[in-house]
Parts: structure tokens; C-alpha cells; sequence
């Protein structure tokens, strides 16, 4: 019996996964948090947060590296742990800093950092020629002014490290470039309590299918999963609206998409990591959107394991104890898995009642997964992948038509809000003085 030693979180599906991948592998766990109310909170209703059932559960300052290394190599030297692993993409790099501390296995913290920080992605990946958008590094608005007409609209406003999909927004025009910075300026912490960086990329708006490329890297190698296709809602915003595993795609064009993300993760230097590298496919080829060295989120990976057997959250232990992963693919009778998110639009704003449709909904023998908000719950137009209302997931044992099933299901579903009309006015883009809890992204995504 194995204990790794888990740093925080996201508390969306992975926060249920990893445990369960280290319940299954017979391992044991400590759970190290700086913040145990943000994991209360995101309780299931039939019981509490199963991070939580750790053999310890222990608090630090997870946002101070200088006191939490030696206090990892305390505990350490009480506990011994034999590995160390987060799924939350604000604590990769520490958890990688901590493990070379401890002289456990994982891969090097200054290729994760590359990773996690998407400036630092682009410059690597651009230095070693893997194609990705043309882009400009800004430090403020009259850089970012200069570098839009060099680069030309319309334009990505990113921020170098956020997650699921938080203030990416296409530009057209100077006076939407103004607004996407000014929102952003407005957000200076994230949702883990981190002071963001001071600096925004423009980028390239690259026009193509997107898709992501799940892998896993063991020993200097490289394995490729599968690829994943995405759809994508929410203009101005990137949201995530729905997935399937594998993708529909040409042969040809998922190969080509798998190479591109074998030769970031190459540049990256990306070891003893399971990584979702998201991909456009362009009509000039496959572009690198971002790489995340970490298992995907939006319950992907529960679609890859419906299809294939692969277990990501099983393997994302392994390689944290320095172990070759099981990526053998075995029959599961299922050719193709989907999953519909239930993005609220504009027009949707107030307290959420229930669900027009559910109970036929929840008849239909095509559901695999269905989850819905309950009641109660203050609803927002959607501007990131962290305001769905629920999802639905679907397979097929034919075919490509898991999506198909997932999308006719999700049309049977319409909110129902509470008298009253609105409970707070519609906030296109939201900028709290004090962040809430961030759900499991995509990639994010994942």
C-alpha cells in the first residue's frame, strides 16, 4: 500500500475521481488544504466530500511555497509519503516543487510551470517550432493597443493563468479590447486566493475544429490515449458546451493532431505526467491552443474509460509513484461516450426552481450520467466553463452517435426559475472582490 500526499483540488469531478482511483489501487491518502471550508462546501448531497476521507486531512498555507516545501518535509518524515499529486492546475507546480523536495518521482517543476503559465507555453513552444498562433505578451493597455495592430483583429484576450476558460475572449475591435482588459484588471486574485500575474496575451483567433489530445508520459515516452472533440458556445467567451470520445475525425487529421501534442509535450519536457493538450485544426494545419499537465476535466476522462478501459485518473497516480501506467485498451462494448453541458445564455438569469423535462429526461434509457443544479441556485449567463447547470452523458455501442443521443437529451431540458424575475442583474463578465469557489475546468478545459 502506497500514501501519496494530495495538495488541493479543483471540486468538481476529479475531486471524486482521484480518490476513487486511490481507493481502487489500494492506496492510502493525506489531504493538505488551506482552505477545508472550500471543500465542505462542495459536499454531495449523500455525504461529505470524499477528499475528506483521507487518513489525515491537515491545513497550510498551500500559497506559500518558502513555509509549505519544509513543512511537506516534515510531515514527510512523520508520514512517509511515497508520492504527491493535485488535479487543481493553481498547484502543479508546487506539488512537482515538493516532490523533487522530497525526492519522490514527477516530473520537472520548471516544465510544469511551462506549462501552467500559457506565456511561458508559448515562448517554449514557438522557440522549439511547434505550431501554435501568432501572439503578443502585454503589460498593459497601451502594449496590448500596439500589439493588436501589429497582429490584427479580431484577436484572444488570455490571461496567462487562469482556468476553464475564465475572461478568454474574442475581440474585434479596440473598444472590445479595452473591455476584455478592463475586466480582467478587475480580477487581480484568482479563486485560490493567488495574486495573477500582471500581464495578458493577445493571440491569433485560429479558426478550425478544436480537439484535445489525452496522453500519458512515463519514462521519457510518450502514450496517446485518444483524442477528444470539443464544441464550443458562449461568444464572445470560449465555453465548453459538450465532448465526445474519440472523435469524429479523418484518421489522418487526429494523427496529425496527436503528433502536435507528442512534439509540445516534447518541448515542455513533460515527464511522469498524464496531460490534456487541447489542439485547433485549422485549415493550415493543427495549432497548439494550450497544454495542461494534468488529467482532463468536464468528466472526460470518464469518457475515454467508457470507451477504452483506460483508466486517466489511475494513471495520474501511477506516474506520481514513478509507476508504468496499465494503457492497455480493452473491449468495453462501447464504441463512442458524449456529454452535453447546460450552459445558461443570455436571456437566463434568476433562481433556479427545477427543470421543465427532467423526469422524461430521467426515463430515457440512453442516459449514462445525469447531473442538474438544485434549486435555489442563482443563475448567470454563462462566460466560462463555470457556469453549467448540469450535464448529461450518453454512449453508443454502434457508432459515432453518442453526441447526437447527448445533444437530443440535453433539448429536453429547460430551466425553470423562481417568480420574481431575476434575482441579481446579468453580469456578462463577472469580476467578485472575493472569488468563489472555482469548479473543475477544461482545459480547464478538463
Amino acid at each position: 500500500m502506497a500514501h501519496l500526499l494530495v495538495i488541493e483540488s479543483w471540486v468538481g469531478s476529479m475531486s471524486r475521481l482521484l480518490p476513487r482511483a486511490l481507493g481502487e489501487g489500494g492506496h492510502r491518502f493525506t489531504f493538505l488544504t488551506r482552505d477545508l471550508h472550500h471543500y465542505l462546501r462542495a459536499a454531495p448531497a449523500d455525504g461529505p466530500h470524499p477528499l475528506l476521507a483521507a487518513a489525515n486531512v491537515l491545513t497550510a498555507d498551500t500559497n506559500d511555497p518558502a513555509a509549505l516545501l519544509p513543512y511537506a518535509e516534515r510531515l514527510h518524515g512523520v508520514l512517509g509519503f511515497d508520492g504527491v499529486v493535485s488535479s487543481c492546475d493553481y498547484y502543479l507546480p508546487l506539488v512537482a516543487r515538493v516532490a523533487r523536495r522530497l525526492g519522490l518521482p514527477g516530473p520537472a517543476p520548471e516544465a510544469v510551470t511551462a506549462a501552467c503559465r500559457k506565456d511561458l507555453t508559448r515562448r517554449v513552444l514557438a522557440e522549439a517550432g511547434v505550431p501554435g498562433p501568432a501572439y503578443a505578451l502585454c503589460a498593459d493597455r497601451e502594449q496590448a493597443s500596439a500589439a493588436a495592430l501589429v497582429l490584427g483583429f479580431p484577436l484572444v484576450v488570455k490571461p496567462v493563468d487562469l482556468c476553464a476558460g475564465m475572461f478568454v475572449r474574442a475581440v474585434h475591435d479596440e473598444r472590445e479590447l479595452a473591455a476584455a482588459l478592463r475586466a480582467l484588471e478587475e480580477f487581480p486574485v484568482n479563486a485560490r486566493g493567488q495574486r495573477r500575474a500582471p500581464v495578458v496575451l493577445l493571440e491569433e483567433l485560429l479558426i478550425g475544429p478544436e480537439v484535445s489530445v489525452e496522453t500519458v508520459c512515463a519514462d521519457g515516452g510518450v502514450h496517446v490515449v485518444g483524442v477528444t472533440d470539443k464544441s464550443v458556445g458562449g461568444a464572445p467567451a470560449f465555453v465548453e458546451t459538450g465532448h465526445m470520445f474519440p472523435a469524429a475525425l479523418d484518421p489522418a487529421d487526429a494523427a496529425a493532431a496527436a503528433d502536435t501534442a507528442v512534439a509540445a509535450l516534447a518541448a515542455l519536457g513533460l515527464d511522469q505526467v498524464v496531460a490534456h493538450t487541447e489542439i485547433k485544426l485549422t485549415p493550415a494545419g493543427p495549432r497548439v491552443v494550450e497544454v495542461n499537465p494534468r488529467p482532463a476535466g468536464n468528466r472526460i476522462t470518464e469518457l475515454v474509460r467508457r470507451v477504452t478501459g483506460v483508466d486517466l485518473a489511475a494513471a495520474c497516480v501511477d506516474v506520481a509513484l514513478g509507476r508504468r501506467p496499465d494503457v492497455t485498451v480493452r473491449p468495453t462494448g462501447v464504441t463512442s461516450a458524449a456529454i452535453a453541458f447546460l450552459v445558461p445564455g443570455e436571456e437566463q438569469a434568476g433562481l433556479l426552481d427545477g427543470f421543465d423535462g427532467e423526469p422524461a429526461v430521467r426515463r430515457d434509457p440512453a442516459v449514462v450520467e445525469l447531473t442538474l443544479a438544485g434549486p435555489g441556485r442563482d443563475v448567470r449567463p454563462a462566460t466560462s466553463n463555470n457556469e453549467y447547470l448540469g450535464h448529461v452523458m450518453t454512449t453508443d455501442t454502434t457508432g459515432a452517435g453518442a453526441r447526437w443521443e447527448a445533444e437530443r437529451l440535453l433539448a429536453g431540458l429547460t430551466p425553470r426559475y423562481a417568480a420574481g424575475g431575476p434575482a441579481t442583474p446579468p453580469a456578462p463578465t463577472p469580476a467578485p472582490a472575493a472569488p468563489a469557489p472555482t469548479p473543475e475546468p477544461a482545459a480547464v478545459s478538463a
